[in-house]
């Protein structure tokens, strides 16, 4: 994404309210890097969109509090997975 870094944050933010997207889902659909997303979600959005910031900052905080929940998902999948090709 070569485009000016305020758009981007705001289409990085929109995204993310419209598809209730993680940083990660949401860097994996534009091809940049968790890093970059977090950066222009929390910092640049600041001061781009403030409304769009408050809105995503919603989101941010429920995938926080989600994501151990997730996690634990995510391993028990693992063994599962790993049991059943043993």
């Amino acid at each position: 994404m070569k485009e000016n870094v305020e758009d981007r944050s705001v289409a990085l933010g929109q995204y993310m309210i419209e598809n209730n997207a993680t940083v990660r889902s949401t860097a994996k659909q534009f091809g940049v890097s968790k890093s970059t997303v977090h950066k222009d979600v929390t910092e640049r959005l600041f001061r781009a969109n403030h409304n769009l910031y408050l809105e995503v900052k919603k989101v941010l905080d429920i995938n926080k509090q989600e994501r151990h929940i997730r996690g634990g998902l995510a391993t028990r999948e693992k063994y599962l997975l790993r049991n059943k090709q043993v």
